[in-house]
């Protein structure tokens, strides 16, 4: 079966080696760290601190560290996966995720991959602008209680501030694609570093300030065991939604130039980017949890576990603001990718859909305006921004989202990719390894999509 998904798959003709030497490409290892980086390191980082808190030392530590290897693990499979030496049309390139599940494993698992894909994309474009909404809010608050004391009543809405997040955004996605974009993602990157890294000094600073370190081996108490289940649930969907790549991983890749291969130098930003993010992730959750105990805020930059220096909060909370404009971009750009060649292939002769115009504005480059990429973006952008609104449930909605997303678009799809790519016989040394690695997690996707559902229904009820 696999062998026919290959040799039927239509996409042979489009991503032949003619094709792949058409666009130039210019990214390296540094270029790739700044996208990985910015795509992984947003707002899973901010609810580490309260899902170490839900888990324990031990227990939290370990699921931090199990899904840094996991990632790692997943997308070296999923680099591999992006040429295929064929026979008759040489080195193939697959430059998206979805491409390579129809080239590898036929159109049928691309129907499901494609709802899971764009679902995930959606969702945490989503989760983004929830995030910048909270963070625009936590920024006044911080100045009202710095004036006010921090027991007055400072409360703002934040409907008004998704909502100019989304206005920001449908600017941004005048951006052509991901090629155009190694600008914005090492800002964002820089933003993402900064903000972690006031983070975990802040949460140090309350460690050393408070002369102990809180939490426990057991993580915070709860009235019974099903409560504590379900919050333990919830927090390993949070830690699953901080980490996986996997859906821009080829996207990522295409902007990469050869020789080295493209798979090796993917693999080294890789290991790279994860090193760092797993690095950050252990700092700011374990020290936000050493700092706060059984209090941990959900969100440890908006949940004010921090009230002073109350302009070195409000400096963290912009830069994750910044870091969110580039972090969309980049989980939308694929999408945006998908439309445009659909609807080239579907209409390739409506000027709406094809025909490019120049706007120049002053002191500003020239650049192309598509009248289907204004209309789809932005009613992108708008259906996002209207669901982030609909449900702002910061730690609940990441834990769905990382839940839904984990085990079939960071595992299922990258180890049966990688068996046709390889031509992994069954039951081999390697075929069973992947097998259980793939059931495992699985098990645990499952565990964190029910608890985070049933925090939903929760805040939804209370």
């Amino acid at each position: 079966m696999s062998d026919k998904a290959i040799d039927k798959s239509p996409l042979i003709q489009t991503f032949s080696s003619s094709r792949g030497e058409s666009l130039k490409r210019t990214g390296n290892v540094w270029s790739a760290v700044a996208h990985i980086i910015t795509g992984v390191i947003g707002a899973g980082v901010l609810s580490l601190a309260w899902s170490v808190a839900q888990l324990g030392w031990v227990i939290g530590i370990f699921f931090i560290l199990l899904f840094a290897i996991t990632t790692f693990v997943s997308s070296n499979l999923l680099s591999d996966c992006y040429t295929f030496q064929h026979p008759q049309y040489g080195n193939i390139r697959i430059s998206s995720y979805m491409d390579a599940v129809k080239f590898y494993l036929g159109e049928k698992r691309e129907i499901v991959c494609g709802v899971l894909v764009h679902g995930g994309l959606f969702g945490s474009t989503t989760a983004y602008i929830i995030t910048s909404g909270t963070c625009i809010r936590a920024i006044l608050k911080s100045n009202c209680y710095h004036k006010e004391g921090h027991q007055a009543p400072c409360e703002y809405g934040y409907t008004g501030y998704m909502m100019l997040f989304g206005l920001v955004q449908v600017i941004m996605s005048f951006i052509p694609d991901l090629h155009n974009m190694a600008w914005v993602s090492v800002v964002a990157a820089i933003m993402s570093l900064t903000y972690s890294f006031i983070g975990l000094g802040l949460g140090l600073a309350t460690v050393i300030e408070n002369g102990r370190i809180m939490g426990s081996v057991t993580g915070v108490p709860a009235a019974n065991i099903a409560d504590k289940l379900w919050l333990v649930f919830q927090a390993l969907g949070d830690i699953a939604f901080a980490y996986p790549y996997s859906i821009i991983l080829l996207e990522i890749q295409d902007t990469l130039k050869s020789p080295p291969p493209e798979n090796k130098t993917m693999k080294k930003a890789s290991m790279i980017a994860i090193f760092v993010t797993t690095f950050f992730y252990l700092c700011c959750g374990c020290f936000g949890y050493a700092a706060f105990g059984n209090q941990t805020p959900g969100n440890l930059l908006t949940g004010f576990g921090f009230y002073e220096p109350y302009w070195l909060i409000d400096f963290a909370n912009a830069c994750i603001v910044l870091h969110l404009v580039g972090g969309y971009q980049i989980y939308s750009q694929p999408i945006y990718s998908a439309a445009d060649r659909w609807c080239s292939r579907k209409y390739p002769n409506s000027g709406f859909v094809n025909n490019h115009y120049k706007l120049k504005l002053p002191l500003l480059p020239a650049f192309p305006l598509n009248p289907f990429r204004i209309c789809f973006r932005t009613s992108y952008v708008i259906s996002t921004t209207g669901l982030a609104i609909l449900f702002p449930y910061f730690n609940q909605v990441l834990g769905v989202l990382g839940a839904i997303s984990f085990w079939p678009l960071a595992i299922y799809f990258p180890v049966e990719m990688y068996f046709v790519q390889k031509k992994i016989e069954a039951w081999s040394t390697k075929w069973i390894v992947l097998r259980i690695f793939s059931f495992v997690c699985f098990l645990v996707s499952v565990m964190g999509l029910v608890g985070s559902i049933e925090g939903i229904i929760s805040q939804k009820l209370s």
